[in-house]
């Protein structure tokens, strides 16, 4: 597929970020924070409230736009992930 926007080359990058926070010190134990959050029911206020954080402080902390841009995409994912477990979840009741 041709896409106009560099959409592959970004989903790559979002991907190789993704994979790189696996491997950072706070992932480094058996379990994340973000596990013990999305857990306690609080998962998409978390994510959702990061997602503001983020697009907020871009073009305010020099040097970190795309990364800001990155965490904005990856909690995105994770409030995606959420979202479908809540909805799983609903439909077993």
């Amino acid at each position: 597929m041709e896409y106009k926007y560099n959409e592959k080359e970004n989903l790559d990058d979002i991907l190789e970020y993704v994979n790189k926070t696996y491997s950072q010190h706070y992932s480094k134990n058996k379990y994340q924070a973000t596990e013990f959050i999305i857990d306690g029911g609080h998962g998409i206020g978390f994510t959702l409230g990061n997602i503001l954080k983020y697009t907020q402080r871009y073009g305010h902390k020099n040097g970190h736009n795309r990364a800001d841009l990155m965490k904005v995409i990856h909690y995105a994912l994770i409030a995606l992930h959420v979202h479908d477990l809540n909805a799983e979840a609903h439909s077993k009741k």
